[in-house]
């Protein structure tokens, strides 16, 4: 079978649910000291607000990434722009959304993470599945610190 239409990006979708409403799940989420303890292993600089300088280091990919924020709508959305490998804008970076949706009369949170922007190659490929062990690892984390005060990278990579 043919197609008259051709892939010109990968991209990828994580979800999850956390038992905590979406206000505290996206505080967790935008607050460097708290990304700090559960998910930038070498630390977070700068709250995630548009035109921040906003820094992550992480201790299995050492040096800090500068990450710009292009949305922040509190409560509900953050989209991010960052360094990538083999993407396809002219920028050379990546696009980052993270959803916050309130289930569960607002007892839960779903959060939806979306990255884009790789070519579709197979350096593209492997950069974005790379980023999706990311992303999947870094919503668990979430859940553990968000709902038990726990860091589940504490030692993991170091």
């Amino acid at each position: 079978m043919t197609s008259s239409t051709s892939l010109t990006e990968l991209s990828f979708t994580v979800s999850g649910r956390i038992a905590r409403p979406p206000a505290q799940v996206y505080e967790a989420v935008a607050d460097p000291e708290q990304l700090s303890r559960y998910f930038t292993t070498g630390g977070a600089k700068g709250r995630l607000t548009p035109g921040a300088d906003v820094t992550w280091d992480f201790a299995d990919f050492p040096g800090a990434f500068p990450v710009t924020v292009t949305e922040a709508d509190p409560h509900r959305r953050l989209a991010i722009e960052w360094e990538g490998e083999a993407t396809t804008g002219e920028k050379g970076v990546t696009r980052t959304v993270f959803e916050f949706e309130s289930i569960d009369s607002g007892q839960r949170t779903l959060v939806t993470i979306t990255e884009t922007s790789w070519q579709p190659t197979p350096e593209g490929a492997k950069a974005a599945f790379g980023n999706c062990e990311g992303w999947t690892g870094m919503l668990a984390a979430l859940k553990a610190w968000v709902e038990h005060g726990i860091n589940l990278r504490e030692g993991f990579y170091r």
